[in-house]
């Protein structure tokens, strides 16, 4: 059965793509089978993972509006070792087209329900606003993982982020809850930011990942290049990071 997990925070910026596609990759170096979902409109966990959302035949707004199933719909990125539900700008019209639909923010829980054995991990990048997509998100997934930066304003959008998943799961989906907080772009040598990472292993406890992903030029100039770190330059930090990450999410879900 596969374990179906969100990768969402309400603020912009924070690394929510770069940490989708690249612990995808990594998840997939370890020996995982990976269904990537891009919920984002803009597409850039599609152009990261290796496909170009410019020549996808069905992407991911087909299979909410149920039009094509997820294996009609995933492509296979052979650079990166993963499977892509890929997205486009036809992802903009959904938002309003689903508000009329039956089952609105359950469709993609049905879609992925019927490919549940052909992948260990689905991962799916919500955009950075609480839409009818981040909700069809919420609500098929097991759990969330929260990218954030360890700075003050992260601290407030994680409130709010933390509220939003507590109606979710009052409401739409009683399985989910927030598998673990990861420090993103992280400067120990930054005072601010090693005092922010300490607040939140004192609120957080074991909900704050092990493995911290740090500020790295190679992650950053990975997206041009059409790749995930991982795959781009292995031997970086920010790549290693994410391979150590991908391990400690493996291992995380056994205790689960």
């Amino acid at each position: 059965m596969a374990k179906v997990f969100c990768i969402a925070n309400q603020k912009g910026g924070v690394g929510k793509t770069t940490t989708a596609v690249n612990l995808a990759a990594g998840l997939a170096k370890i020996g995982q089978r990976v269904l990537l979902v891009d919920l984002d409109p803009q597409g850039n966990a599609t152009m990261g993972a290796g496909v170009d959302k410019r020549t996808l035949a069905l992407s991911v707004y087909d299979v909410l509006l149920e039009s094509a199933s997820v294996a009609e719909a995933a492509v296979r990125s052979e650079q990166c070792g993963f499977s892509v539900l890929g997205a486009n700008r036809e992802l903009s019209g959904a938002e309003i087209e689903l508000v009329t639909l039956e089952r609105r923010t359950e469709r993609l829980k049905a879609a992925l329900a019927q490919a549940d054995r052909d992948f260990d991990f689905v991962l799916i990048d919500c955009p950075p606003s609480l839409s009818m997509l981040t909700l069809n998100g919420l609500c098929a997934a097991h759990g969330v993982i929260v990218p954030m930066q360890c700075e003050y304003f992260a601290l407030e959008g994680l409130t709010d982020l933390v509220n939003t998943i507590k109606q979710v799961h009052a409401n739409m989906n009683p399985d989910l809850q927030i598998i673990g907080l990861l420090r993103v772009m992280f400067d120990p040598r930054t005072t601010l930011q090693q005092q922010v990472s300490d607040q939140l292993k004192e609120h957080f406890g074991d909900k704050v990942f092990n493995s911290v992903i740090p500020r790295n030029v190679r992650l950053a100039e990975a997206p041009s290049y059409g790749l995930p770190g991982v795959v781009f330059d292995p031997s970086a930090k920010g790549s290693k990071a994410f391979i150590e990450f991908a391990q400690e999410m493996v291992q995380r879900i056994k205790k689960m």
